[in-house]
């Protein structure tokens, strides 16, 4: 039986954070993401799926003034720190420079 489609898209967005995490720049958690929205510097943030509303709400405003893109992350937090290479949870990564990365230009 082949990997699903969904299966495929998670392990080549987490390959991408990956690559940002090793040649770019990234916050992560919601204190320094904010902060980084709150001076336009941020160029992506990824919210995970057990984000609580009320914060993922004030998030995507910030990002909405900022003019930054949102995606949401398929994994919960748990996942979206493994993906970052910690061994804690991260509700919320911005991503400050891609480095080599495409993860900005590549839309699924």
């Amino acid at each position: 039986m082949a990997p699903s489609k969904k299966s495929k898209t998670v392990d080549n967005m987490n390959s991408r954070i990956k690559l940002v995490m090793k040649s770019g720049k990234a916050q992560l958690g919601y204190k320094a993401s904010v902060k980084a929205l709150r001076k336009s510097k941020s160029k992506m943030v990824l919210i995970s799926s057990n984000c609580p509303p009320l914060r993922r709400s004030e998030v995507e405003y910030l990002a909405m003034l900022a003019k930054t893109q949102v995606h949401h992350y398929t994994g919960d937090n748990t996942a979206l720190g493994t993906a970052c290479g910690k061994l804690f949870n991260c509700s919320i990564l911005s991503i400050i420079d891609a480095g080599d990365s495409d993860i900005l230009t590549a839309k699924e």
